[in-house]
């Protein structure tokens, strides 16, 4: 039986991230005694204010960098994870046809191997039996989310390969890589029939029904993870990021119990497993040996 703690490493492209996709898994395997480590590639120091409530922000990037940080400090309290900066600068959403390009030295236009250096690095360090990251299409096409999902798979694939990134650590080859399934329109859909069948207003209805949402691709799930009785953590975590999260908004327009009845778990899909396991799974750690919970 395995004596050392079980560790999961989530790769998320901006703090807000962690608590808006697979939080309530983070803080569930918290709970059970997993070292939980967040990693936050870029600082969102190019977000927007989405809070409706909250007062702008003067000073550029470097006052958004800022309160972006103190606002993931207390996410990371609330969940009770590790956290950690991969310490690359927001390369914001362009807009426009023809899309502008990239800022100079942002987070995706840095080559990829140097964009996944610390990540590789990091992995030998913390040595995480399982990791998270975003699909191929970062599961919106914002250009950071995309070098997530790319520099992930890279520092899973080279990290374990002493002949690799020398210099930054003894090799650690981990044992699973899952996509977070941030975005489901399965979700939605069950979530949006469910508050019309208790009579209540569904915030999804226009938003199912757009183009936009019929062109997601809906991913496979392989393993799902119950959790409900961590939304509340989870929601306290969301909560912590006040210049993203309006508590008016969308993310707590579904009453508690509606949705712990409806869809009571998180979606994940299994990416690459060097351990054997059978799908579907109810556990990220399904198949690596030992467990300390």
């Amino acid at each position: 039986m395995r004596t050392e703690q079980l560790r999961l490493m989530a790769v998320h492209a901006h703090p807000d991230d962690e608590s808006s996709k697979g939080a309530a898994t983070l803080a569930r395997y918290v709970a059970q005694g997993v070292d939980v480590l967040v990693v936050t590639c870029t600082g969102g120091e190019r977000g927007d204010v989405l809070n409706p409530d909250y007062p702008p922000i003067d000073g550029g990037v470097e006052a958004m960098r800022a309160v972006r940080r103190a606002e993931m400090a207390a996410a990371a309290k609330a969940l009770g994870v590790r956290q950690h900066w991969l310490g690359f600068v927001d390369s914001g959403l362009p807009e426009g046809d023809p899309l502008p390009p990239l800022p100079p030295g942002c987070f995706a236009a840095t080559p990829l191997e140097e964009a996944s250096a610390p990540l590789v690095e990091l992995t030998r360090s913390f040595r995480p039996h399982v990791v998270t990251t975003y699909d191929p299409s970062g599961g919106y096409p914002h250009p950071d989310h995309v070098m997530c999902h790319r520099v992930s798979v890279e520092a899973f694939q080279a990290a374990g390969d002493p002949d690799r990134y020398r210099g930054r650590g003894e090799p650690w080859r981990p044992s699973k890589m899952y996509y977070t399934h941030g975005f489901s329109m399965v979700r939605m859909r069950a979530m949006h029939e469910a508050l019309l069948a208790a009579g209540r207003e569904s915030p999804f209805g226009d938003w199912i029904e757009s183009r936009l949402a019929r062109e997601i691709p809906e991913r496979t799930v392989t393993t799902r993870v119950e959790c409900a009785a961590w939304f509340p953590v989870r929601d306290d975590a969301l909560r912590a990021h006040a210049t993203q999260v309006d508590p008016r908004g969308f993310f707590f327009a579904i009453p508690r119990d509606i949705e712990a009845r409806t869809w009571p778990y998180e979606d994940f899909e299994l990416a690459a497993s060097h351990v054997p396991t059978t799908l579907p799974e109810d556990d990220l750690f399904a198949g690596v040996q030992g467990d300390p919970r």
